[in-house]
């Protein structure tokens, strides 16, 4: 993220964010809050008619308008399904992504709910039912500017940033490279083997609220075209007994609604070998960004990185 955008979303502004927002004839109290996010800004907004918004304004460079529109089209489609997603709004300009300054943004309408970090049996299998529900509409059609889950992306891309960054200490790099290298390796043929369609990409469970009537799925940000299986075992992680069978109550829900390739089960603990790569290589990505050392303030200590391999290394033995 490079010049005049790059400079414009570091440093907007109250007075920004309402002019954006009424650009297509809504009209703000000047109650603007900023809300907790990394990747883009995010705001809440009230609106005269007693409506409150929340207003996100994409990083400049990391995401293309073709593919934004492809998270909202997914939205779009879950909406009319009557899936409980959080779906972007008209802005009043004939669309639901506006521009200011270089910066792509949308509004979505604020839903009020809690997250819950546990659940008991019968809330993972509303959790599965969900997700199955949105799997189906996901299958429908194509997403074809999102990203695919493979381990170019996951693996290799975020490692040649942490090499160049020189983020991973140099008695550990080696290391570290070899062990997530051949965990790439192993678990490429069976991943590009598995049916792929649009999910949600970031299904932990800080993306679902809990509303008086039953969960609501937010935060499509990171929707990606992937096997299904990515949305479950965040949800339920490691190999543990507890884990497997929270996986089993959230299918339990899911094929209610649709079948699940339980042979993609398998991909659970590489999958999560992915997602710690790719993890570290966002962060070093977006190191110049002020709020990330404030955020991640352990990212270039000997310890965080030893327990990254360690956890690389448990995932390699166990895939055996």
């Amino acid at each position: 993220m490079t010049g005049e955008a790059a400079a414009s979303f570091f440093s907007l502004t109250p007075d920004r964010v309402l002019a954006a927002v009424e650009v297509g004839g809504l009209r703000c109290t000047g109650r603007c809050l900023p809300l907790r996010a990394f990747e883009n800004r995010v705001y809440e907004v009230e609106l005269e008619d007693e409506r409150r918004l929340v207003m996100k304004f994409y990083r400049p460079g990391r995401w293309s308008r073709e593919t934004i529109l492809d998270e909202h089209a997914f939205l779009s489609d879950l909406a009319a399904a009557e899936v409980p997603a959080v779906a972007p709004l008209d802005l009043g300009i004939g669309g639901t992504l506006g521009e200011i300054e270089g910066i792509l943004y949308a509004a979505f309408p604020k839903v009020r709910g809690r997250t819950l970090d546990e659940l008991d049996a019968e809330n993972r299998r509303r959790i599965g039912r969900t997700i199955g529900r949105m799997h189906a509409v996901g299958a429908a059609r194509d997403a074809p500017h999102r990203p695919r889950l493979d381990v170019t992306r996951y693996i290799r891309e975020p490692l040649e940033v942490l090499a160049k960054g020189g983020f991973i200490p140099d008695g550990l790099a080696s290391r570290y490279r070899d062990v997530a290298l051949r965990t790439a390796d192993a678990v490429a043929a069976p991943l590009a083997a598995a049916r792929v369609q649009r999910i949600h990409g970031d299904l932990h469970w800080g993306n679902i609220l809990w509303a008086t009537d039953g969960p609501i799925l937010i935060d499509f940000d990171d929707c990606l075209v992937g096997p299904p299986v990515q949305d479950l075992w965040l949800l339920a992680r490691g190999d543990s007994e507890e884990a497997r069978r929270a996986r089993e109550d959230l299918l339990e829900g899911y094929e209610l609604f649709r079948e699940f390739d339980r042979s993609t089960l398998a991909l659970c603990e590489p999958l999560r070998a992915l997602r710690i790569v790719e993890m570290s290589g966002w962060i070093a990505q977006r190191w110049d960004d002020p709020s990330f050392p404030q955020a991640f303030p352990h990212f270039r200590d000997h310890r965080y990185w030893m327990q990254e391999y360690e956890a690389l290394i448990g995932i390699w033995e166990a895939l055996g």
